[in-house]
């Protein structure tokens, strides 16, 4: 373990300055990603059918506490917020639906933004280190092969650093924004059915 950190340790340090923005991007990154995922996982799990949700409106019964999915949480903020008007009942159930469909794009423009940001921190330190080994060329030319190594790899490191944090990032990116749309389409469908049940 120790000398797993002594490498991670001297791998940042050979990036040089730029490999910390870099390093924050992804944790950042990866905690919007965790969220998103114990989040939307939840109401994909122990779920309610769409039938069942519809005799809980009618009967104007809270679902049991074991059920978390998307169809209870709707059924869940819709109860909580009912007047018992059919008409005002109506526009409540269409703001409750828009709200937890909103609700499902949280976090993931951030992590689109994020994994694109994070290359071009990459091309940032790809530029500092050729700036490092051309000055390094102008002081003492070609000759000195150790002393202009050092700027090739703040280059090279951390471009492959911002290509390690980017790529996972959007792959994650589109996984989430497909479960999204999955789950948006649940709700939309679930409120529609429930209409017939104020």
């Amino acid at each position: 373990m120790d000398e797993f950190l002594f490498h991670m340790e001297s791998y940042i340090r050979s990036g040089g300055v730029v490999m910390f923005p870099i390093l924050g991007v992804s944790f950042i990154m990866w905690m919007l990603i965790i969220n998103r995922v114990y989040v939307m996982r939840k109401l994909f799990r122990k779920n309610i059918p769409r039938i069942e949700a519809g005799e809980l409106i009618k009967e104007n019964r809270m679902p049991h506490r074991k059920y978390q999915g998307a169809n209870s949480l709707l059924v869940r903020e819709f109860l909580s917020g009912r007047t018992g008007d059919r008409e005002l009942d109506g526009y409540i159930l269409d703001e409750t639906v828009l709200r937890l469909i909103m609700e499902m794009d949280r976090y993931l423009a951030v992590i689109a933004v994020l994994s694109g940001v994070a290359p071009l921190l990459g091309l940032l330190g790809t530029v500092v280190g050729m700036m490092a080994t051309f000055d390094v060329i102008t002081v003492f030319g070609t000759g000195n092969a150790k002393a202009m190594a050092g700027g090739i790899s703040v280059a090279l490191i951390t471009t492959q650093t911002g290509l390690l944090v980017s790529i996972p990032g959007l792959y994650m990116s589109g996984f989430l924004n497909q479960r999204a749309d999955n789950l948006k389409h649940r709700i939309s469908a679930t409120g529609m059915y429930l209409r017939r049940f104020l």
